[in-house]
This record gives structure tokens, sequence and C-alpha cells, in this order.
């Protein structure tokens, strides 16, 4: 049976050789896809393709990626559908109603009452 030290040193052996590889791959994978792009940009320049005509987006040509959806913010404000005459309060329709208008609706009102 092996001693502790010589597992730790083959350990060692092993993990370097684990280092050697991974750069020998990523070395192959550049070289791969240096190779890949200029492979497509002769087949561009030989049928006329531009960047524009790709879409430039990853998915759905025309469409936004979902992470650059995210990106621009929270999301759009949605104009006031909905307003309370006693307090200025508005509700634009979206989410759950607030509670001046769920209290007009309870007490006999209608909500086109409260329309703008």
């Amino acid at each position: 049976m092996a001693t502790y030290q010589e597992l730790i040193s083959q350990k060692a052996a092993l993990e370097k050789q684990a280092a050697e590889l991974h750069d020998q791959i990523e070395t192959a994978r550049q070289g791969e896809h240096t190779e890949a792009v200029a492979q497509i940009k002769a087949l561009m320049e030989k049928h006329g393709v531009t960047m524009a005509e790709l879409g430039g987006t990853k998915g759905k040509p025309g469409r936004t990626p979902r992470a650059a959806k995210a990106a621009n913010g929270p999301g759009r404000k949605v104009a006031p559908k909905y307003r309370n005459p006693a307090t200025g309060d508005t509700w634009s329709g979206r989410g759950l109603q607030p509670n001046w208008l769920k209290a007009a609706l309870a007490s006999g009102k209608k909500i086109d009452e409260f329309a703008l």
C-alpha cells in the first residue's frame, strides 16, 4: 500500500498534468475558433452577406435577448386609467386594485365612474 506522502506526490503530478492538458485544450479551442471565424468571414464576403442581415443576436433574428431586456431596466411606466376624484390617486389597471378603489366598488360604485 502507498504511503500518504507518495499519494500526495502522485496527486500533485496528476494536477500538473491536468493543468497542462487544460492549457492544450484551450489552445486548440482558440485555434479552431479563429479558423471558424475566418471561414465565416470568407463566406460572408463571397456571398455578400452583412452583419445587419444576420441580426447580431442569439436566438431568433430580430428579437432582443431576455438578458438585454432585463439590463435596460424594470420596464415601462403605464399611463393611469383610473383616478380617485377625492384624492387624485391613480391606478393603471395593472396589478392589485388599490384600497381606495376596492372601498368605492364595495360601496356600490362602478369602476367606469373612475375611468379617465
